[in-house]
């Protein structure tokens, strides 16, 4: 790079730059990425311009519609990416190293186990880290870690998409249950085969048509088909219409724990187990994890619920 270039950023922090652009290919637009960057939209195309000159290079093709990366802003794009995280890594490091972490962590988890057994690491890390401040997401998908600009993400169940780090971090042990007056006076089952006969209710992001359970001591499997009259995706739905008699449900055990405890809700097949859920927590991967979400990881790991992380919670 020649002098005249370099001296075209003086007096201007080239990181901001370098930060601003990989922000405005990240999020598709120039006022998208002055959203997250906090600016405006006239501040963010100056440091474009102004990155482009001191490079040399253009390096996004802009329309009225969109924005595309030229041959040199594609390269650009991918060095930018590895000397960002490289740079929030060492600044990281070296703050740490003589002061509390500081920052934003941005986490999305699971709506009912958000609300419940990951608010207590959560609470251990901002205990842990008082100038830490969390954004606690609660979707049950996977979210989009670079356009969202989020550092990782807890998951309940399989991971299917194969380009993001997962760590397991526990299981989730299922009770099959249901409300007394669903029995109508009659004694609990005991095989699955007598489920089968029951009506059902389905929490359709681990099962849909069809009910696997295992035997505790021979590991005999039974499988059948259910024809649910309900079927969601909340936790909390599928608890509140077992305990109005609707049907049989499999739920995490934790959740249950009050309305067995008190008779509201019985387990049925009590010799007999839904297969646990994984526990994960993913993000995307870098050469380079910022402190903020490596010191996320140890409490998650350490303050995870024990029932969570030994996967041999009570039901």
């Amino acid at each position: 790079m020649s002098t005249p270039a370099l001296a075209v950023a003086t007096g201007t922090d080239r990181m901001l730059l370098i930060e601003t652009f990989v922000r405005i290919v990240e999020a598709g637009s120039l006022s998208a990425a002055a959203l997250q960057l906090g600016g405006t939209q006239p501040t963010v195309s100056r440091r474009l311009q102004l990155l482009e000159r001191t490079l040399g290079v253009r390096l996004l093709q802009r329309s009225t519609h969109a924005i595309r990366l030229t041959e040199d802003g594609q390269r650009c794009y991918e060095r930018a990416r590895e000397l960002l995280a490289t740079w929030q890594s060492f600044e990281n490091d070296v703050r740490g190293a003589g002061e509390e972490l500081a920052g934003t962590l941005r986490v999305v988890a699971p709506h009912a186990f958000g609300q419940n057994q990951f608010v207590e690491p959560l609470a251990q890390y901002l205990r842990q880290y008082p100038r830490m401040r969390v954004e606690w997401l609660l979707h049950d998908r996977v979210p989009d870690f670079i356009a969202e600009n989020i550092d990782c993400a807890i998951k309940v169940g399989a991971v299917q998409d194969p380009s993001v780090v997962a760590l397991k971090l526990g299981e989730v042990p299922r009770s099959v249950m249901a409300a007394p007056s669903l029995l109508d006076g009659g004694p609990v089952p005991e095989h699955p085969s007598e489920l089968a006969r029951l009506p059902w209710l389905a929490l359709r992001t681990f099962y849909r048509n069809e009910v696997s359970l295992t035997h505790v001591e021979t590991g005999e499997v039974s499988r059948f088909e259910i024809q649910p009259r309900l079927s969601t995706d909340g936790l909390y739905a599928l608890r509140r219409a077992a305990l109005l008699g609707l049907g049989v449900g499999i739920a995490s055990a934790w959740a249950l724990r009050d309305e067995l405890a008190s008779g509201r809700l019985v387990q049925l097949a009590p010799a007999w187990r839904a297969a646990p859920l994984p526990v994960y927590l993913i993000y995307a991967p870098s050469r380079l994890q910022p402190a903020r979400l490596r010191r996320f990881i140890e409490v998650m790991r350490e303050y995870l619920p024990a029932e969570l992380r030994s996967g041999t919670g009570q039901d």
